[in-house]
């Protein structure tokens, strides 16, 4: 089997590209990928000789790129768009580009080359808040920010693919994940990272956001049986119910480094900040699926990676980061 990842040389996407070819020996993986910012090769520098793993530097919106790529693969798992949130509301234009023309590209050229499955990877955040319960799949979309909205308009089309052609699609809505190789601006490796410096930790607001905590590595299991074992035209989603609040989080990863709670800088919350994320995941347990690792063993096990792995992290909190960083929070 040939699988197209797109996106594959971001945090996510490099972990499923590994986790595809670590479990299927006699599979091949494309990885297109327009190494943006949060893009970086050395997540799968040690692949680069194997027949099995070809990278391709492109956009998913340049459509004859798309449909050169696509041809021969088998499956299409979609990973590449602009995902964080305080980016999105300095700046939507990228997030429309990439999250919907590109997703379109990606769906017309699966089309075209009778793409046996089509994996769209998306985020519980379309949901919006919920302040009791959790959110369905068939619940209403309501997203808060650009990038939300942005996903969610991926996801529109995706499932409109599915009514008006039968492209046989699938699509996952994720909890907040975590866990080695994610850019720094995400909240845990910031946090890991500057708490290791001694750097504040610039909490939003009064830090009681609740966040849902989904591992990566049992995030890419999940993909895995939806990609192989999910029905058409249906969307899963994937959490554990870890709920926590970011203050609380923040003091468990200074629990962790041994590091002192006045580290923590209560900053300006960010405007549209969803309260809490919750999914119920009863549809995806119903293939099997369950997350292998405990929230504090895989949080433990991510501090420890970050500390272990300097060489890989420095150098992407200088130049643009460092701009952007003391542009949001001000100077460190």
């Amino acid at each position: 089997m040939r699988v197209l990842v797109t996106g594959g040389s971001g945090f996510i996407g490099s972990h499923f590209v590994r986790h595809l070819l670590t479990t299927y020996p006699e599979y091949h993986v494309v990885n297109l990928d327009k190494l943006t910012y949060a893009g970086n090769p050395a997540n799968l520098v040690d692949l680069a000789g194997s027949p099995r793993y070809r990278f391709v530097h492109g956009d998913i919106c340049d459509v004859g790129l798309v449909r050169d790529v696509m041809a021969g693969c088998d499956a299409v798992v979609n990973f590449a768009a602009e995902s964080h949130v305080d980016r999105s509301i300095e700046d939507a234009g990228d997030f429309i580009r990439t999250d919907v023309f590109g997703t379109w590209v990606l769906l017309e050229a699966a089309r075209r080359h009778r793409i046996g499955r089509y994996l769209q990877v998306s985020t519980d955040e379309v949901y919006g808040s919920i302040l009791d319960g959790a959110f369905r799949e068939a619940d209403p979309l309501r997203p808060s920010s650009p990038y939300s909205a942005s996903k969610a308009g991926g996801d529109h089309m995706v499932l409109a693919y599915w009514t008006t052609h039968r492209l046989p699609v699938l699509l996952t809505r994720a909890a907040n994940n975590f866990g080695p190789n994610q850019y720094p601006e995400k909240v845990i490796p910031l946090f890991i990272t500057n708490a290791l410096d001694d750097l504040p930790l610039p909490l939003y607001g009064d830090g009681r956001q609740v966040r849902d905590w989904l591992y990566v590595r049992d995030h890419c299991a999940a993909l895995d049986l939806v990609l192989h074992k999910g029905a058409e035209g249906e969307v899963y989603n994937i959490g554990t119910g870890d709920e926590l609040e970011n203050i609380a989080l923040t003091r468990r990863i200074l629990a962790l480094l041994d590091k002192p709670e006045t580290l923590i800088r209560p900053v300006t919350d960010r405007p549209g900040h969803d309260r809490r994320y919750a999914v119920e995941t009863s549809r995806l347990r119903a293939l099997g699926w369950q997350p292998a690792h405990g929230f504090d063993e895989a949080l433990a096990a991510t501090v420890a990676w970050y500390r272990a792995n300097e060489a890989w992290w420095r150098p992407l909190k200088s130049g643009e980061f460092r701009t952007y960083y003391e542009r949001q929070y001000g100077a460190r």
